[in-house]
Order: C-alpha cells, then sequence, then structure tokens
C-alpha cells in the first residue's frame, strides 16, 4: 500500500486520539484514522518517533514545542498508537501519537518518517484532531494509495458509519505478564443477539478453563485458573461475526430495578438530578427529554484521555471534570436519565474501522441504551461529541461495523474476583495473588466481505 498526502509538508500536528481507554481505558477504534499500510517494522517505527520526541523534548525545555495557528504548544507525551504504525513504502514510514498540551488539550497527531530504520527522520507532522475531534478525514484511492479530504467532503463511512451490514473476523489476543503465585482471569466471550450472529472460531489459553454465566445481563465469561508456568503466553479467540445497524427495537418494558438502581460508579446522586430536571425542565415525553440530556453531554463534556480518573466510567468524576472518554460520556448519561426515571443501560465491544478491511483495532469501544415510548433506543454520545454532523444520527442508532462484547456494570461471576463485581468487561480481568494486574491487550480485524 502507498501512501500519497495532500497537504503540504508543513510542521504541523495530528496524533491520533482514538476511541476508547487504556487499559480501563485504552482508546477505541478511530474512524477517520489511516489505515494500516503493508507489513511493518513496528519497533523500529516506534524507537523512531520516540527517538524523536525525545529530542524535541530536550530541545524544548523538557516539552515537545509546537507552533500551531498563533500559538505555541507545549507538549508531553501520551502515548504512541502502535497499532497505526505503518510502513508506506521503501524507507517511508507513518505514526501516530497523543501529545497533551500544558492547557490540558490533548491533540492528535500524524507522523510521517523517512530513512534507515535505525536512523529515520521525521518529514511531516500533521495535526489531526484537538480533542477528539477531526480536521480531515482519509480516502483511499483506485491505486491504492490515500489521500486527506476534508470533513466537508467526508460522508458518513469516511467517520466510521456502515449502515446496512457488516461481516468480518474479530481477533482478540491478551498477552500474560509475569505471575509469581496463583492466578485467576476472566474474559469476555461474546454472543450472538438481534442484531450481530456470532461464531466462535477458536479458542486458545493456558491454565485450567471454564465458561461461567453472568448472573444478571447474561454475558458469558471465560475463566482461566493460571500459575507460574503460564507467564508471557497468550490467550487468543477468534470469532466470526455478522452484524447489521441497530436502530431503536421494540421490547417489554424493562426490571426498573436494574436499570434504574444506582451502580458502584454510577451512583444516585442529589446533584444528578438537579442537573438533569434543569435540562429536562419544560419537556414533556420520555424521548424529548433523552434528546436534552444526549445534547447536554455533548455540550458540557470533551473527549480527553490524559490524568487520573479517565476511562473507569466514573459518572461523578465525568461530571466534575467534564472530560473522559466513552465510558465516561456513558456513565453521566446513564446517571443523569436514570435520576429523571429513564431507564437506561451500558454495553462495551469495539468499534471495526470502516475506511479499512483489515488490521490493529484502537482498544475497546463502549455505547449506551435508553428505554422510552415501548423502545430501547441505542445512543453513541462520544461519536457524536467528535462528529457534529453525525450527532442526530447517533441518537438513535448503532452503525452495522461494531461488535459487542458484553453488556452491563458491576457484573457478578462465580467465581467472584478478589476485587468484587466486575465494573465493566472489554479488557479481561487477572488477578494475580488476589490483586488486580493488567495484561496487555490486542484487538485486530479481517472484513469478510471487503466495505471498499
Amino acid at each position: 500500500m502507498r501512501w500519497r498526502p495532500i497537504v503540504p509538508a508543513a510542521v504541523v500536528v495530528c496524533l491520533v486520539l482514538a476511541g476508547c481507554g487504556q487499559q480501563e481505558g485504552k482508546g477505541a477504534p478511530d474512524a477517520s484514522s489511516p489505515p494500516v499500510a503493508t507489513a511493518a517494522p513496528t519497533a523500529a517505527i516506534q524507537a523512531g518517533i520516540e527517538r524523536h520526541i525525545e529530542s524535541e523534548v530536550r530541545r524544548g525545555g523538557g516539552y515537545f514545542q509546537l507552533a500551531y495557528g498563533n500559538k505555541e504548544l507545549r507538549l508531553k507525551l501520551v502515548r504512541v498508537h502502535t497499532e497505526y504504525l505503518s510502513k508506506l513504502g521503501p524507507g517511508r514510514y507513518f505514526a501516530c501519537v497523543d501529545l497533551a498540551d500544558i492547557s490540558g488539550d490533548v491533540y492528535d497527531v500524524d507522523f510521517f518518517l523517512a530513512g534507515d530504520p535505525a536512523s529515520m527522520k521525521v518529514t511531516e507532522t500533521t495535526v489531526h484532531k484537538l480533542n477528539g475531534q477531526p480536521f480531515y478525514a482519509w480516502e483511499q484511492k483506485s491505486d491504492g494509495t490515500w489521500q486527506r479530504i476534508t470533513l466537508k467532503d467526508a460522508s458518513e463511512d469516511h467517520l466510521g458509519v456502515i449502515r446496512g451490514r457488516d461481516e468480518f473476523q474479530f481477533l482478540y489476543r491478551a498477552t500474560l505478564p509475569q505471575i509469581t503465585g496463583p492466578a485467576r482471569m476472566w474474559l469476555p466471550l461474546a454472543s450472538t443477539d438481534s442484531f450481530q450472529t456470532v461464531e466462535i472460531k477458536s479458542i486458545h489459553a493456558p491454565g485450567k478453563q471454564s465458561i461461567v454465566p453472568e448472573r444478571q445481563y447474561g454475558d458469558k465469561v471465560l475463566f482461566l485458573e493460571l500459575g507460574p508456568e503460564d507467564s508471557g503466553k497468550k490467550i487468543e479467540i477468534r470469532y466470526k461475526v455478522t452484524r447489521v445497524e441497530k436502530a431503536a427495537y421494540a421490547a417489554p418494558a424493562p426490571d426498573q430495578r436494574t436499570y434504574l438502581n444506582p451502580e458502584r460508579l454510577v451512583p444516585s446522586q442529589e446533584n444528578f438530578r438537579q442537573i438533569a430536571d434543569e435540562v429536562v425542565k419544560g419537556k414533556t415525553g420520555d424521548l424529548v427529554r433523552a434528546r436534552a440530556l444526549y445534547d447536554h453531554v455533548i455540550e458540557r463534556m470533551r473527549y480527553i484521555k490524559y490524568g487520573d480518573g479517565w476511562g473507569k466510567g466514573d459518572a461523578v468524576y465525568a461530571c466534575d471534570a467534564r472530560t473522559g472518554n466513552c465510558t465516561d460520556f456513558h456513565s453521566y448519561f446513564i446517571a443523569l436519565a436514570r435520576s429523571v426515571g429513564i431507564p437506561a443501560r451500558f454495553a462495551i465491544g469495539a468499534a471495526i474501522p470502516s475506511e479499512r478491511n483489515e488490521g490493529g483495532i484502537d482498544g475497546y469501544h463502549c455505547w449506551a441504551e435508553f428505554f422510552a415510548e415501548g423502545k430501547w433506543w441505542p445512543v453513541d454520545i462520544s461519536e457524536g461529541n467528535k462528529y457534529t454532523g453525525l450527532a442526530t444520527y447517533y441518537f438513535g442508532h448503532h452503525p452495522a461495523n461494531r461488535f459487542e462484547l458484553s453488556r452491563g456494570r458491576d457484573l457478578v461471576v462465580e467465581p467472584e474476583p478478589a476485587s468484587g463485581p466486575i465494573n465493566f468487561l472489554a479488557y479481561p480481568l487477572l488477578e494475580i495473588s488476589g490483586k488486580p494486574v493488567k495484561a496487555a491487550v490486542e484487538f485486530s480485524f479481517n472484513r469478510s466481505a471487503p466495505h471498499r
């Protein structure tokens, strides 16, 4: 695959701040991020871009300094998006990086590099996004090259929306860290419902395996019992998925105790009720009131994955900080909706890129549904926040290029983790000697019927 940027090689920045979360908030897929090119020496590209940033930080007195508009940004490295590191051709490479300014804003930046892997140099740096909101999209041409297009010229498809139907293979991979004692691990197992047909092609995992049910929401969970001999081993689950676009769908009135009751990080608080009451004042009907709350969250919050507290789905944090990722956006919405008597629920999985047909996925993505007028209405508020032109679509729709791994919060399984009910389940929960430990996670996909 070749890459042909159409903007001048000026020094601007474009870090990819995609999707959601980093290990309890790693960043979810990004519809407008450039696609993965040919097989790339990703470790060399990552080392090259990190050397460049470190060098610039030393020159800049502790900051990566960047002239942007009429101001000088002073930036700190947040992370390199390893899933987008790409070799574009002989001696040409691409990298995406998150950089946070001292103001708290996060810039999504694209870097183009050239030269030998051991001594590659940055040739272009382009600002792609500010706080998750893109300045342009990407389009693949018939000759296989890619070019930037303005948002004005971008279609829904460029911005992550596939309508109708999508089919893909999905690989869920986790790598175990050093295990120093008895360990247990809980991983989500996706299942078929009215909107997705799921076939588990294979499960490769060490240790003693069992599949256990979640008590309240019906999720399936792969449970592993592990030991020191499993250190560094990989878990791989391969899926074949057919997914259809989701719109509002009729359903019996939900159990009020399940979808109105508080959860550990979505509590019932007077503050939520006061905010929601003010937002819905003078509005009648739950559908109209829910739209007012949806708009309020978009207006109040900024999509920023930086600092402490984000990515846990903590509604109080989201309300106070007014920033976060998809878990925080939707937890805040759910808390507000429940406070005025509108049942609402949470689900999590992955957004499958629309602008390419294979490659890595930048972590999990989550969404919500609320109940009104005899139907469950899907919403995706963090995507509506990023893509203003799609805010109406995301109130009542989830595109076909989604994959749901689990539903609900405070998940209860047997055996139960030492840490108690599981907050939500997209990345695995690993406990070693009863203490939570992170495992490295990778998502990737291959579209069965090429979309483009």
